[in-house]
């Protein structure tokens, strides 16, 4: 069976491209695709795309569904099902359109990737994520060593998590120069910092308690008086390595580099919650944190709004759509207590004007 078909990789690396300059599609997202299609050409024996028919769109579905997981051994989710699917579909609507496929291909035969209705809801359904409590973020943290630059270090980068809620993405390029402590605020420049869609904006510091802050404030006199860090030095370097006593390559500090991948980072936090006897928590579940944080604190749409604008979002939906979800014991809690008197809540213009938000979106 052939393991390569020459032009079906020319007009992969065509789509390719067209996904990240005409989509504007990251990199991941383009491993996601490339990922997929590697997965229907080895079921279809490479067949070239030329000679793609409905038949075997259905006998990909097929197969598909019975297949198990590389990681978990287990039946693949009806999620990663639809997405794959959902992917080819893509694909091949976008190749019945291109020069020496378009006489080859019907557009109607890549519809036979979809799923059924029923499907379909199955792979929609969200379960509840898990989502670490500030008192055992705060836990951790206190937990932490901070006997040398490296353990001063990974505190900070956690503190920094949950005061800012950036992406992992983004604190492995954050500078100096960044974060300003006088006024308690990070500014997120897409021209030098890798944030989600390329979009900059500014995070003041959530108000969280405990001694996150203490601990990013020491790092940063830290990295400018002890190690005498200039304003383009990584906020977060890269560990250093080199020759231990007894030969062998180990941590010896930090190099004035920052990280290239965002891996390290969930390292760092993987180690920190085991050590503290808790779960693993990674990066972006502390963003989740803050949104139920904002829930329980901001009294109006207006201060949602802020709230939601500080994690990067500009539609406050996608801060009550993504992350909003209320946890069922406190959807328990608010629904029995609805029609009790209380204080602080929004008035009801606010709520009319969040549930028109709602239904734009909806509509």
């Amino acid at each position: 069976m052939a393991k390569h078909n020459a032009a079906n990789t020319r007009i992969k690396r065509e789509y390719f491209q067209y996904l990240k300059e005409a989509m504007r599609r990251d990199e991941s997202s383009i491993d996601a695709v490339a990922k997929a299609l590697s997965r229907f050409e080895e079921a279809n024996g490479h067949k070239d795309f030329r000679k793609f028919h409905k038949q075997q769109a259905m006998a990909f579905k097929r197969k598909l569904g019975t297949q198990n997981s590389v990681q978990t051994g287990k039946p693949l989710s009806r999620a990663t099902v639809h997405s794959t699917l959902s992917t080819l579909k893509a694909f091949f609507i976008w190749l019945a359109g291109q020069p020496g496929y378009k006489s080859k291909l019907a557009f109607d035969d890549a519809h036979y990737f979809n799923l059924s209705d029923k499907d379909v809801r199955k792979a929609k359904v969200s379960s509840e994520k898990p989502v670490p409590t500030l008192e055992q973020i705060h836990h951790v943290l206190e937990a932490m060593p901070a006997g040398t630059d490296i353990e001063l270090r990974n505190r900070a980068l956690i503190a920094f998590t949950i005061l800012t809620g950036a992406r992992d993405g983004a604190m492995a390029s954050f500078k100096l120069k960044h974060i300003d402590l006088a006024e308690g605020v990070v500014h997120q420049d897409a021209r030098e910092v890798r944030t989600k869609a390329s979009k900059s904006f500014s995070t003041w510091f959530f108000s969280v308690g405990g001694k996150a802050l203490e601990m990013v404030t020491d790092w940063c006199q830290h990295l400018r008086s002890n190690l005498l860090w200039g304003e383009d030095d990584p906020l977060f370097p890269k560990t250093q390595i080199g020759l231990g006593p007894e030969g062998g390559f180990v941590p010896v500090g930090l190099t004035r580099e920052g990280w290239k991948s965002a891996g390290p980072i969930r390292d760092i936090f993987k180690s920190a919650f085991e050590a503290a006897g808790l779960p693993y928590f990674n990066p972006h579940s502390f963003r989740n944190t803050l949104v139920q944080l904002g829930e329980r604190s901001c009294t109006t749409v207006e201060e949602f709004k802020s709230w939601s604008q500080n994690l990067g979002h500009q539609q406050v939906l996608t801060t009550l759509t993504s992350y909003g979800s209320v946890a069922p014991h406190r959807q328990a809690a608010l629904i029995r207590g609805f029609g009790q008197n209380k204080t602080g809540v929004s008035s009801n213009e606010e709520i009319r004007a969040l549930a028109k938000l709602v239904l734009e979106r909806v509509d």
